[in-house]
């Protein structure tokens, strides 16, 4: 190995020369560094004077100025995960010995000791039927660069200290969450805790959140270039619905509807529905901030029209959405334009199919 004692930024230029910024992670060089007293190792996916994003050999993405990094050092040509063993010990030692980690084809689940089959098989499923239900439609997933990790915490106390030892807040009423930077789903046992007897809220939080991860991990949407949140939320609350999550069980096409969020659809129907509320939607993440319940409906409502009515045209915009240069900025005039690039410049009449649809929804 080879010590560079240039600046970060020549540094990393020397390092990647192997390879260019727009390869794929796995066919760059591998660096190691030290950031804050610690010593982390992954392959850079965008870097300049200001700021270096890296991914780390965990799947976690790293995000700091080139300058805190120390002793920069190249130590592969090619950038490879760590080894499912390699991910189980810093799982066990992050948890400690009340947990142990299961594993299963494309999952790493730490859970509380004696629980693997109440947790490890149910993920596994969940990862199948969103590949399964892309698959049908037009769209390959592609297969995980990582294991995927679920973290099941035994107690709310100890979803809140973990949770806030990887830099995220668990504010109370929040059950789970698929954490992005980690790349790691988080919740706890509510059942095992006594606080439910019923399995399904559980079930709830696991689908929605087991819904971003793989979507984010199989192509569907760009760890890197985030798509519009309606994409990102109305695909995790569209498998919400057990006809979409458990298809051989619930095979109706009513079953694909998501019922609490028709529900507040139509609650805002009764309020009055414009062309402009799905240009808003589509062309900024505002209504999540401002009127998030409003928000949730009309992207479930939007994504349930168009991957029934359109599976093809969807799976391309979802195409478009991912397939973006890495943590680039995502306009308001650029998000209109790849969604009306695929679906038409007609709002007035996008509007009127799509609460023809949903007015037959009602009626199922």
């Amino acid at each position: 190995m080879h010590v560079f004692r240039r600046g970060p930024v020549a540094v990393l230029a020397v390092i990647l020369l192997a390879g260019s910024r727009s390869a794929a992670p796995t066919d760059r060089a591998m660096v190691e560094l030290t950031l804050d007293g610690r010593k982390i190792e992954g392959t850079p996916l965008v870097w300049n004077e200001e700021i270096v994003h890296l991914l780390g050999r965990d799947g976690r993405l790293w995000e700091f100025p080139p300058e805190a990094g120390k002793d920069y050092r190249k130590t592969a040509d090619r950038f490879y995960a760590y080894s499912p063993s390699e991910f189980r010990g810093t799982l066990l030692q992050e948890l400690g010995d009340d947990y142990e980690v299961s594993g299963t084809d494309h999952y790493l689940i730490a859970h509380p000791r004696g629980q693997r089959d109440r947790w490890a098989d149910r993920f596994e499923q969940l990862y199948r039927a969103f590949v399964h239900y892309f698959s049908v439609r037009g769209f390959s997933p592609d297969r995980p660069p990582f294991p995927l990790v679920g973290v099941v915490c035994k107690d709310r106390n100890d979803f809140q200290r973990f949770a806030a030892s990887n830099g995220n807040r668990a504010p109370r009423g929040v059950l789970g969450f698929y954490d992005q930077r980690s790349n790691r789903i988080v919740l706890y046992d509510m059942e095992g805790q006594g606080e439910t007897s019923d399995w399904r809220k559980n079930a709830a939080v696991l689908i929605h959140e087991a819904t971003h991860q793989t979507a984010f991990n199989t192509g569907v949407h760009s760890r890197w270039a985030a798509p519009p949140v309606w994409v990102a939320e109305g695909l995790a609350t569209l498998f919400e619905a057990p006809g979409v999550y458990d298809a051989p069980h619930y095979p109706r096409p009513a079953d694909r509807v998501n019922r609490g969020r028709f529900q507040d659809f139509r609650m805002l129907l009764e309020k009055g529905h414009r062309p402009e509320l799905l240009q808003a939607l589509i062309a900024s993440d505002r209504l999540f901030q401002i009127n998030p319940a409003a928000a949730y409906a009309e992207a479930w409502a939007l994504t349930y029209f168009l991957i029934e009515t359109q599976p093809r045209n969807y799976a391309r915009y979802l195409a478009l959405t991912a397939d973006r240069p890495p943590f680039s900025e995502y306009t308001a005039r650029q998000r209109i334009a790849d969604f009306t690039s695929v679906f038409g410049k007609d709002w007035r009449m996008l509007e009127a199919r799509f609460l023809r649809f949903m007015a037959d929804v009602e009626e199922e």
